[in-house]
């Protein structure tokens, strides 16, 4: 079997797989319960001055007969006495000596305050801390949360603090509520951060009642934006992951969060950069036991691709990341239906007809029996045909000779930009 072993930024943890800080790490006996399900490791649900809660506080989001596609709360942070937080770490790390147990922490943004916190939850024998910048709702009224998370400076500013006191390595965790997430990335590297983790829940309300009209949760007929997470962010946090995996300027490991239900979730972000990943909503939904699938099938497959260890794929697809402007315009698939395959149910021929290029006919054969076939020389690869395909296998993307070299949009710029020079010399 392959070795799931990670070591991200000093934590070790006998595989990548973690539970992100939230319910599921509330209270030491979850996360004992997590440990014994095999969880590599936890980030404890955010430590600082306790809170309270409201009630009510998750909503979900199903479509398509899938539940929970995508998880909304408004719950905020720890809202049980740090003290009894601290000995329930002390008490769990002592019988899980070999798993991760990260402490996430949010207090003011006073150097006195990261201070305090980091001296006492190191003292309880904790292996890292993760810096909450990302908590959208609640906490950010506070000053705290995704409010100093999207502000550079106070990124900067709050590692520095966390770090002049840490002897454990510091993750910074970001927010997605920002244009840009690699220039807090880069702020929290300036800081000292040895490592990043993202992303945090985005900005976002559930749905609202068509009968009470109240919003979707409320709580005594009022509601406020909370935060969105489950598998419908995961293109968000993939693309948010691969973005700070490809910045130079962002060298220092990756813990991936959002929307991550499976191994295969898993494979792709570490292929994006990722070191290791976390997992919220998932466990919510199915409970602690899901990580043993997730360990089965990780070391299936890099046993089947022959891939000792863990190394083999974290950042592998981070090369093949890049800019619009650097694909090539002059490659060219077209889209193939197999008609053996293909039940005739049109979905394609309607997608393609009114919403794309109008490229295939509803033909007949000699026997007067209907078949579908595409125009190549019409087709322009978009793929919406095989998207809505209902039956794998029945449309394939084919590449195809385009006659001509590759040419990016930035070439063909450049290009012009030396063949319209002299014309911009005589406008001015």
């Amino acid at each position: 079997m392959a070795d799931l072993n990670i070591d991200l930024a000093g934590i070790k943890s006998p595989n990548p797989f973690w539970l992100a800080s939230a319910p599921p790490t509330n209270s030491g006996y979850q996360v004992q319960r997590a440990f014994e399900a095999g969880w590599g490791g936890v980030v404890w649900k955010t430590l600082g001055d306790p809170i309270i809660n409201v009630s009510s506080r998750f909503a979900a989001v199903s479509f398509n007969g899938q539940r929970v596609a995508g998880f909304n709360n408004i719950e905020l942070i720890t809202d049980r006495p740090l003290e009894v937080n601290l000995k329930e770490i002390y008490e769990t790390k002592k019988r899980f000596p070999n798993h991760a147990i990260i402490a996430s922490l949010m207090v003011e943004p006073k150097q006195e305050k990261w201070h305090e916190i980091v001296k006492k939850v190191e003292a309880v024998g904790v292996d890292g801390l993760e810096l909450n910048f990302g908590c959208p709702h609640g906490m950010a009224e506070r000053g705290m949360g995704s409010a100093s998370g999207q502000v550079p400076e106070l990124v900067e500013k709050q590692t520095y603090w966390a770090k002049e006191a840490a002897k454990t390595p510091v993750i910074v965790k970001l927010t997605p509520n920002i244009t840009d997430i690699t220039v807090t990335a880069e702020a929290a590297v300036r800081g000292g951060a040895d490592a990043i983790s993202m992303i945090n829940t985005i900005n976002s309300l559930a749905g609202v009642d068509l009968d009470t009209w109240n919003t979707i949760p409320h709580v005594g007929g009022k509601g406020a934006h909370g935060g969105y997470c489950g598998p419908a962010v995961k293109p968000i946090a993939l693309n948010m992951v691969a973005e700070c995996a490809r910045n130079p300027r962002i060298n220092v490991p990756i813990s991936g969060i959002g929307g991550i239900s499976n191994w295969k979730d898993a494979v792709e972000f570490m292929l994006m950069g990722a070191t290791g990943v976390q997992i919220c909503t998932a466990a919510m939904h199915h409970g602690f036991r899901i990580v043993e699938d997730m360990i089965e099938g990780l070391n299936n497959y890099l046993d089947e691709k022959g891939i000792p260890d863990l190394s083999g794929i974290i950042g592998k697809s981070v090369s093949k990341y890049s800019d619009w402007g650097n694909l090539d315009l002059n490659y060219q698939v077209v889209a193939r239906i197999n008609t053996e395959t293909c039940i005739n149910c049109n979905k394609c021929h309607i997608a393609c007809e009114d919403t794309s290029h109008q490229c295939i006919d509803m033909l007949k054969d000699g026997d007067g029996n209907a078949y579908l076939k595409v125009r190549e020389e019409d087709c322009v690869g978009c793929n919406l045909c095989s998207i809505v395909c209902p039956v794998d296998g029945a449309i394939d993307m084919v590449e195809v000779p385009s006659g001509h070299a590759p040419m990016t949009w930035n070439q063909r710029q450049s290009a012009l930009g030396v063949l319209e020079k002299p014309k911009a010399d005589v406008a001015k």
